[in-house]
C-alpha cells in the first residue's frame, strides 16, 4: 500500500498544487511586484520603488489609524469570543437537556453572510439607539462595540463546536481520578480541562485572531466607516484605497501586502507560542 501511494503521489497531488498556484501563488506574488508599481491595469504597471509604501504613511494617518482601530478591535474580540466560547463548550457537555439544540442554534449564525449580518445588527443597534437620539454612526464607540458583538454573534457558535471536540476528548478516566484525589472544580478546569484542550486553543485562536484582523464585509455594512472614518478597520481601508482613488491603486496593494505580513507574523507567533503549550502540557 505504501509503495501504491509514492508511485502516485505526483498524480494525486498534481490537480491541487496547480489549483494552488493559479489561485493564491501566481496573484500573490503579482500583487507584492504591484505594491512597488503605478498602474490602472496589469498591463501599463511602471516601476515606482517604494514610492506606493511611503505614501501609505506620509500623506495622512488613516492606515495606521485604522491599524490600530483593528488591533484594538481583534484584541477584545479574540478575548471574549473565546472565553465565551468555551464557557459555552463547558456548560454544553455536562449532559444538558436539549443539548443538541442548544449547538445547532449557537451555530447558526456562522452560516449567515458578513454583508447580512452587518445590516441585520445595524438594525437592531440603531433599533434601541433611535430611542435616545443616536445612531451606530453618532459616535465611534457605538461603532466599535457594534462590531465586537456583531462578530462574537457569528463565531461564538464555531468556536464552541471546536472547543465542545476538545472537551469530549478527555479521557473521563483522568476527570474521575482527580475527583477521587479531591480535586475540586476550579483545579480540574485550569489543571486538567484547559491543558488537555490547547490543541482546541491553538486552533480557535488561530482562527479568531486571523477573522478579526481580515473583517471586511460586516465593516462595510455597519459602519462603513463612519463616522468620518474613525471605524474603518484595515480592509475597508485598502479597499477604499484601491477603489475610490484615482491613481491610488499601487497604494492600496502596497497596504495590501503590508496587512498581510502583519497579520501572517501574529498568527506565526500565537502558532508557535500555543503549540509549546502542548507540547508542555
Amino acid at each position: 500500500m505504501g509503495k501504491a501511494v509514492k508511485k502516485y503521489f505526483a498524480l494525486f497531488v498534481l490537480p491541487t498544487l496547480i489549483a494552488f498556484v493559479i489561485a493564491f501563488a501566481v496573484p500573490f506574488l503579482m500583487g507584492v511586484y504591484l505594491s512597488f508599481t503605478e498602474f490602472r491595469t496589469v498591463s501599463d504597471a511602471q516601476f515606482v520603488g517604494f514610492a506606493n509604501y511611503i505614501k501609505a504613511f506620509s500623506e495622512n494617518n488613516e492606515f495606521l489609524f485604522s491599524l490600530w482601530f483593528t488591533v484594538k478591535f481583534a484584541v477584545v474580540s479574540v478575548f471574549s469570543i473565546n472565553v465565551l466560547a468555551f464557557a459555552l463548550a463547558l456548560m454544553l457537555t455536562r449532559g444538558i437537556k436539549g443539548t443538541n439544540l442548544f449547538r445547532t442554534v449557537f451555530f447558526m449564525p456562522n452560516l449567515i453572510g458578513g454583508i447580512v449580518l452587518g445590516y441585520i445588527w445595524q438594525l437592531i443597534i440603531n433599533g434601541v439607539l433611535y430611542k435616545y437620539g443616536y445612531s451606530i454612526t453618532s459616535n465611534p464607540t457605538f461603532g466599535f462595540w457594534g462590531l465586537v458583538i456583531l462578530m462574537n454573534w457569528q463565531m461564538i457558535g464555531y468556536m464552541m463546536i471546536i472547543y465542545i471536540a476538545g472537551i469530549q476528548n478527555i479521557s473521563t478516566d483522568i476527570l474521575e481520578a482527580a475527583k477521587v484525589d479531591g480535586a475540586n472544580s476550579f483545579t480540574t478546569l485550569f489543571r486538567i480541562i484547559i491543558p488537555s484542550v490547547m490543541p482546541s486553543v491553538t486552533i480557535c485562536l488561530f482562527l479568531t485572531i486571523t477573522n478579526s484582523f481580515k473583517m471586511f464585509d460586516p465593516n462595510l455594512a455597519l459602519t462603513a466607516g463612519a463616522p468620518s472614518k474613525q471605524t474603518q478597520m484595515v480592509a475597508l481601508d485598502i479597499y477604499n484605497t484601491f477603489y475610490s482613488r484615482s491613481g491610488y491603486e499601487g497604494v492600496g496593494q502596497a497596504k495590501a501586502v503590508m496587512f498581510f505580513l502583519v497579520v501572517a507574523v501574529i498568527a506565526l507567533l500565537q502558532l508557535w507560542f500555543t503549540r509549546r503549550k502542548e507540547v508542555e502540557s
